[in-house]
């Protein structure tokens, strides 16, 4: 029996001396379904993210706004269908693509099939953080408390970094 209190006293220490979610959580502007898509686009472009987190009027993460989704929405359709087309757009008329996000809101920028916004606790270990990071294909995931509320996010960046020591 004494080897089984001190094995389970090792996990215990081991536990509480790994790294967890709240220790690599990041602070991150976070958006609305009813904010306008050109702020949001000025946000993502700002924190040089993968994506934004969209929360409810709570702040409880719901999803995630993918940057290639602005750029769906934002991109004139034939650049879309022909990626050869868009050569013949010069560098300064490429300022007025945004253009074609127009009077949108980011609900207009979400898909139909919303991903769900893979979450954690803030005592999360990483190996955690990387498997619902994994298994929901999404390089985003948001650090929440008991209410769900959004107290950070982790990057697949920020996680590999960690993770890697770099």
């Amino acid at each position: 029996m004494t080897r089984g209190i001190s094995a389970a006293g090792a996990v215990a220490r081991a536990y509480r001396r790994c790294m967890r979610a709240s220790d690599v959580a990041i602070s991150m502007e976070t958006v609305t379904e009813d904010m306008p898509a050109r702020e949001a686009a000025r946000i993502l472009a700002a924190q040089d993210l993968p994506g934004l987190i969209v929360v409810d009027t709570m702040g409880r993460p719901s999803t995630v706004l993918a940057g290639t989704q602005v750029l769906r929405m934002a991109l004139p359709s034939y650049c879309q269908d022909d990626p050869a087309l868009a050569r013949v757009i010069d560098e300064a008329a490429a300022d007025v693509i945004l253009d074609g996000i127009g009077n949108r809101t980011v609900a207009d920028l979400l898909p139909r099939n919303r991903p769900d916004l893979p979450a954690v606790s803030a005592d999360a270990t990483l190996l955690e953080v990387a498997s619902v990071m994994a298994r929901s294909n999404v390089p985003l995931v948001a650090v929440v408390d008991r209410d769900r509320v959004m107290t950070g996010a982790i990057t697949l960046d920020g996680l590999l970094d960690r993770m890697l020591g770099t």
